[in-house]
């Protein structure tokens, strides 16, 4: 498998990372938040001439989505995300495309639910639905290779913010409490923003409330 994140510029000047995960073998691929700088992302696409098939969103949220339909004109591929976030995608009051400078509006090919299972090839990742920083976001989790996608859930450190629409910090909690810190202590997280860390190195701060220092 073949794993590469590429960081993007959005034009509210956020950072969001970009992840292109696919089955060396294939060539089948996954876009996960193409956010922006869609030529950065082709030319990655290109070099490891790959069959996009799915573009997959943990959540509405415009810096995660800006550049999905050029991505998807460019290159093809299923655009999925769950089904409460879908709305969002139409919605600039949920996705704040307009707050954040971006234009993005579109419906997804398919609309995902908890336990869903995706397929590059031979290799599994499981959709697990952590509400919290918006009702329908997700995290993306391969079992075969021990990581995960976070999206906007859970950072290096901290969560993700809670104070935007469909946000709800209670949700957040149980999310990472319940679905995330309970996978193997060496999975890798990737997150939306930041760097990775590992699911060992966050449960201090949620089960013994202690800060992460580093």
């Amino acid at each position: 498998m073949i794993l590469k994140r590429i960081k993007v510029l959005t034009p509210f000047q956020l950072i969001t990372n970009v992840y292109i995960i696919q089955n060396r073998r294939t060539k089948e691929t996954m876009v996960v938040d193409p956010g922006a700088e869609v030529d950065k992302i082709v030319e990655m696409l290109d070099i490891l001439n790959a069959r996009v098939k799915y573009i997959y969103l943990t959540h509405c949220h415009g810096d995660h989505i800006g550049g999905v339909s050029e991505l998807q004109k460019r290159k093809g591929g299923k655009i999925l995300i769950h089904r409460f976030d879908a709305d969002g995608l139409t919605n600039s009051n949920i996705s704040l495309t307009d707050y954040l400078g971006i234009n993005a509006s579109f419906e997804p090919d398919s609309r995902l639910n908890e336990g869903d299972l995706l397929h590059l090839g031979d290799i599994e990742f499981k959709v697990i639905h952590t509400p919290g920083h918006t009702k329908g976001g997700t995290c993306l989790y391969c079992k075969q290779e021990s990581f995960l996608i976070s999206g906007d859930t859970l950072f290096r450190g901290t969560w993700g913010r809670t104070d935007l629409p469909t946000g709800s910090l209670e949700d957040i909690m149980e999310s990472i409490t319940k679905k995330l810190l309970v996978l193997p202590d060496e999975t890798i997280v990737y997150p939306g923003h930041g760097k990775a860390t590992m699911i060992k190195e966050e449960k201090p701060i949620y089960l013994e409330l202690k800060p992460r220092l580093d």
